[in-house]
C-alpha cells in the first residue's frame, strides 16, 4: 500500500512538475526497520522512504562532502547552472538560463532552482521539504485513496511526515528526500543535522544499501530464517539508554555476513540469540562496533559504493564508549538489563 501510493505520487510529481525547475523525484525506496523487516514495536511502526532528487532541465548537482570525517559526513548539494543553447536550436521550449537576461527568462518561463529552494547556490532541506508538503496536500486530493483514507501532515523541517487513516487502520509514513552519490548505493539525505548547522546540510545515509542487504539475505537466506525476528524480539526489549537499535542491526548484519544462513533457521533460534548477545557483549568490552557498510570487504557486490567508501577504514560506532567511561558504565547496565529480559 505504501510503496504503491509513492509510486503515484511520483507519478503526479512528474505531470505537474514538466514544466517547473523543482527537483525532480525519482521512484521512491523503502528503507529502515519496516521494510527490513523487523520492526520492533508494530503499533508505532514507522514507514520510511527515501526519495531520489534528480535535477532538472538546465542543472546539475554536485556534492560536496566534508571530508573531516567518514561516518554520517556532512555534505552540501551544490547547484550548477548548464547551458541549453543546443537545446533551443533543436526546438525545445526552454531558455538557457546562463545565456539569457534576466528580464528575458522572467517573462517567458518558470525560475530557476536557484530562486525558489536554494540559499546562495545550495539546495535547501528545509525549503525543499516546505515545498514537498504543499505539494503532497495538493496531489493527494487527485489519487483515489483520497476518498477511503484520512491524510493528515506533521510537520516536520527535515522530512515530510504524514499519517494515513481509515476506519480502524493507520499507517505513519516519512518521506526522506536524497541525492545519490554517483550511481552507488549511498545517498546524502534530509536527516536531522547537529543544533546549529546551516539549513543547506545533507547528511550521508548508508539507509538503502542496509535496506538493499537485507533484501539480498532473504532471497539467500532459508525460507524458515529468523534472522529477523532475532533483531525484532531484541530491540523491542531496550530501554532507549546505552546504545541504540541500531548498534543491534549492525551486530545482526555482522552476523548475518559471516554465519552459514542455513544456521538461521527457526530451530537454531536460541543459539543466534546468544550468539547475537555474545557479539555484542564482547563489543561493548573491547569499546569497538565496526561500521556495516563503510570498509566492509566482504559486503556483496551487488551493494554499489563510492570508491572511496569502500577501501576507507571503518569507523568505530562504540568510540563514544571509549571516551566516556560513564557512557560505557549506561551501555553496559542496558547489556544486563537486555540479558535479563
Amino acid at each position: 500500500l505504501i510503496m504503491d501510493l509513492m509510486d503515484k505520487l511520483t507519478h503526479i510529481f512528474g505531470q505537474g512538475l514538466s514544466n517547473s525547475f523543482y527537483p525532480v523525484p525519482q521512484q521512491a525506496i523503502g528503507v529502515g526497520s519496516a521494510f527490513e523487516g523487523w520492526s520492533p514495536h508494530a503499533q508505532d511502526t514507522v514507514y520510511r522512504v527515501l526519495v531520489p532528487l534528480s535535477p532538472p532541465p538546465g542543472h546539475a548537482f554536485h556534492l560536496e562532502l566534508d571530508t573531516a570525517g567518514v561516518l554520517q559526513r556532512n555534505s552540501s548539494v551544490r547547484v550548477e547552472l548548464l547551458c541549453t543553447c543546443r537545446r533551443e536550436q533543436l526546438g525545445e521550449d526552454m531558455l538557457c538560463f546562463r545565456h539569457h537576461t534576466e528580464e528575458e527568462l522572467r517573462m517567458k518561463q518558470d525560475p530557476s532552482l536557484l530562486h525558489t529552494l536554494c540559499t546562495g547556490s545550495y539546495l535547501d532541506v528545509e525549503k525543499t521539504v516546505h515545498w514537498f508538503y504543499r505539494f503532497v496536500s495538493v496531489a493527494w486530493l487527485l489519487l483515489p485513496e483520497s476518498r477511503h483514507w484520512c491524510l493528515m501532515l506533521q510537520p516536520s523541517s527535515c522530512s515530510c511526515k504524514f499519517q494515513l487513516s481509515k476506519d480502524k487502520e493507520s499507517f505513519r509514513v516519512e518521506m526522506i528526500f536524497g541525492v545519490q552519490q554517483g550511481d552507488s548505493d549511498i545517498f546524502v539525505g534530509s536527516q536531522p543535522a547537529e543544533a546549529g548547522m546551516p539549513s543547506t546540510t545533507w547528511l550521508e545515509t548508508y539507509a538503502v544499501a542496509e535496506a538493499k542487504f537485507f533484501r539480498h539475505i532473504s532471497r539467500q537466506a532459508p525460507q524458515d530464517s529468523w534472522h529477523c525476528k532475532c533483531l525484532q524480539l531484541l530491540s523491542r526489549f531496550l530501554t532507549g539508554g546505552g546504545f541504540s537499535s541500531y548498534a543491534l542491526k549492525t551486530v545482526v548484519m555482522h552476523l548475518l555476513n559471516t554465519v552459514p544462513l542455513i544456521r538461521w533457521h527457526r530451530r537454531h533460534f536460541q543459539q543466534q540469540l546468544m550468539d547475537i548477545l555474545k557479539y555484542l557483549h564482547c563489543s561493548l568490552e573491547t569499546k569497538q562496533l565496526h561500521h556495516f557498510v563503510i570498509g566492509n570487504a566482504r559486503l556483496p557486490l551487488e551493494i554499489s559504493l563510492p570508491s572511496s567508501l569502500r577501501v576507507a577504514e571503518a569507523p568505530n560506532l562504540f568510540q563514544h564508549l571509549a571516551s566516556s567511561p560513564d557512557a560505557h558504565v549506561k551501555a553496559l547496565q542496558e547489556y544486563i538489563r537486555l540479558l535479563h529480559r
